[in-house]
């Protein structure tokens, strides 16, 4: 906790899941970082990281038994009230979004004002990721939509709220690894090595919709809204990226990765970062 800000979870394990190292488990403890307030509770129905929560009392309820473990009854208005509280001005990253969730104007890409922003903007714009470079649109393509969370129009699947990019895989939080077994309807089995395979232990499946590349459950978390971002270190779901340099740093070993592999150059990465802070 004071190392990394993360926090031991228990998540139960669907009922096709195992670990093959204790196959008696029917829960797995794992470490996460706290996700921010900003925005979420009046823009963002997907509710932490992994999308768990359907709603915010719900959310409320589950943070006082489990994180809080507080016993005792909890009163229904109480729930209310916190999710009341949570929907108030000081829950915002700026007016803006705030005047958008009262029915406004969406937020717009700022244009950049230094010549490193205006760059750093390329990354984030919707449009086709195309050669030479593979560049322009790379981050807009899972960083969308007014709230900056979600797949676009050139992604195999618009409009997703869940991807893997390659954190837990990384595992640069160096926590523990474990082999996660996921039996199919059809009585197959596939094994997924992973310090948290997130998404895909509420789902139950690590291949999400029917698995074309580059969509899984698997390692995959909620895509966190954009804006507000420089004041919500740290970042990714283990917080293994404690500023925005070190986001930048992960991507530059990602993206090459991908089937449009863009190569972050160290002005690239300035570029990225110096735009991020903009998104207020």
């Amino acid at each position: 906790m004071l190392q990394d800000a993360t926090i031991l979870i228990t998540i139960p394990l669907p009922a096709n899941v195992s670990l093959s190292d204790d196959p008696t488990a029917r829960s797995v403890v794992l470490r996460r970082g706290i996700s921010s307030t900003h925005n979420t509770p009046a823009l963002d129905r997907v509710l932490m990281l992994d999308g768990r929560e359907p709603d915010l009392p719900t959310q409320a309820l589950h943070a006082i038994q489990r994180h809080g473990q507080v016993g005792g009854a909890i009163q229904e208005s109480d729930l209310l009230s916190i999710a009341q509280f949570e929907l108030t001005e000081q829950f915002f990253s700026s007016d803006a979004l705030q005047r958008f969730a009262a029915g406004g104007r969406a937020p717009k890409l700022p244009a950049g004002r230094t010549d490193s922003e205006k760059r750093g903007r390329l990354f984030f714009e919707d449009s086709p990721v195309t050669g030479p470079d593979f560049k322009k649109g790379a981050c807009g393509i899972c960083h969308s939509g007014p709230m900056l969370n979600q797949t676009n129009q050139f992604f195999p699947v618009a409009g997703l709220r869940f991807q893997s990019i390659n954190v837990s895989e990384f595992n640069a939080a160096g926590n523990p690894v474990r082999p996660f077994v996921f039996r199919n309807p059809d009585g197959t089995q596939v094994s997924v090595w992973s310090p948290d395979p997130g998404r895909a232990l509420i789902t139950g499946a690590p291949f999400a919709n029917g698995g074309p590349p580059f969509l899984f459950d698997a390692n995959a978390f909620k895509i966190l809204s954009l804006w507000g971002v420089k004041d919500t270190a740290p970042y990714f779901h283990d917080n293994s990226s404690k500023t925005l340099e070190d986001v930048a740093a992960h991507y530059a070993r990602f993206l090459p990765l991908t089937p449009a592999p863009a190569l972050l150059t160290q002005q690239d990465q300035q570029d990225i970062v110096e735009y991020l802070r903009l998104l207020e």
